[in-house]
């Protein structure tokens, strides 16, 4: 497992690959300073791509680990539109499980690969920003970025 650390305009971002598959990208307090693998470099040169509003769908070899409803609703995260948004009742929906809301947002929790898969894009069915692991500050900041970028 490789790990390493980048700055970005969100603070400190990790990114975890084992070689073949990104395995998680995440928000953290301090800088990792493993070996940093091809892979992290790549990932990290989307990200950037990203943030500077030159990329808009990523292409990396992600690999996520998690129970089928989980994963069902991480690939149904990966088909929301760049600079879109949809509820987690609308997820819910979307995956053929209309009463699952609570169970969506709690598969969001479960995100390790933040931006790229992105649950940022998923708020309240009121439109209110509710629940992000990397904070609602950057949430906000991610979906400011794509509305300007649209």
């Amino acid at each position: 497992m490789n790990k390493y650390s980048y700055d970005t305009p969100v603070g400190i971002i990790t990114v975890e690959d084992d070689g073949d598959f990104v395995t998680a990208i995440y928000t953290d307090n301090k800088k990792s300073s493993d070996k940093e693998s091809e892979l992290a470099k790549v990932t990290f040169r989307q990200l950037t791509e990203y943030f500077n509003r030159k990329r808009k769908i990523f292409d990396l070899p992600i690999k996520v680990e998690g129970t089928d409803f989980q994963k069902s609703v991480w690939k149904e995260l990966c088909n929301i539109p760049y600079g879109t948004t949809c509820s987690y009742k609308q997820v819910a929906e979307n995956i053929g499980n209309p009463k699952a809301c609570r169970a969506v947002g709690m598969a969001n929790n479960k995100n390790k690969i933040m931006i790229v898969v992105p649950c940022h894009r998923v708020i309240g069915s009121n439109g209110s920003l509710v629940g992000y692991a990397g904070g609602l500050n950057v949430k906000k900041f991610l979906l400011d970025l794509e509305q300007v970028n649209l």
